[in-house]
């Protein structure tokens, strides 16, 4: 191929790492991988994570192949619905999700000390300028969380707005969630739920987004 990006080979660790998995992990569920293959994939939830290196949803639901369809991209954000010629892959993958998984579950795992959330905080509040060109692509992502900045009012100290937006950007996306025709025609039709949730990295503490108080309840 000409022009091709160069490429180099994978780092000496990821290599040891992925012997040992496919030693360890691989060998001894040889049969339940073939059958993966075979049979395709049946998640029952579809979980929406964060980038960060620190959120581990796999291991935090003790998930094994094929439980979860996982997404991650900065800050647990789904789109509003847009159906145009642009690139959504987000919304691409909740509507495979959707309409061909039939996942029965959508999960939004956001996070404390959030750096997509703090950028938002700082792009809203005129701290981060740059974030506010054009050709930056955290900026127009972090745009999604614009409407949850509004919440903040009346917070004076960082931390909690930080963690006020962080959760605030978890309802902002299942409500743009609810902006998908087919999420709401299958919440509606009983076959799919949506749920909000917001861990404390440092305490390993899950707080779920509870439908009668309205607030980020701790399990």
């Amino acid at each position: 191929m000409s022009n091709a990006t160069p490429v180099t080979n994978l780092p000496k660790f990821m290599v040891d790492r992925y012997r040992a998995w496919h030693t360890l992990r691989f060998e001894e569920n040889r049969a339940w991988y073939s059958r993966l293959a075979q049979e395709g994939q049946r998640p029952r939830a579809m979980i929406v994570s964060c980038c960060d290196s620190r959120v581990d949803v796999v291991g935090l639901f003790g998930a094994e192949p094929g439980d979860l369809f996982v997404v991650r991209n900065i800050a647990s954000l789904i789109p509003p619905y847009s159906p145009d010629h642009n690139h959504h892959g987000t919304s691409a993958a909740v509507e495979y999700a959707v309409n061909t998984l039939k996942v029965t579950n959508i999960v939004i795992v956001g996070h404390s000390n959030c750096g997509g959330v703090a950028a938002c905080h700082d792009m809203c509040s005129g701290d981060n300028p740059d974030l506010e060109s054009d050709t930056s692509f955290v900026g127009r992502w972090m745009d999604i969380m614009r409407p949850a900045y509004a919440m903040l009012d009346g917070l004076e100290d960082r931390g909690e707005r930080l963690i006020m937006l962080e959760k605030a950007g978890v309802e902002v996306s299942l409500a743009n969630l609810w902006s998908f025709p087919f999420v709401r025609e299958a919440v509606e039709r009983g076959d799919l739920a949506l749920h909000g949730t917001w861990i404390d990295i440092a305490r390993g503490r899950l707080h779920v987004l509870s439908r009668e108080t309205g607030s980020f309840e701790p399990i």
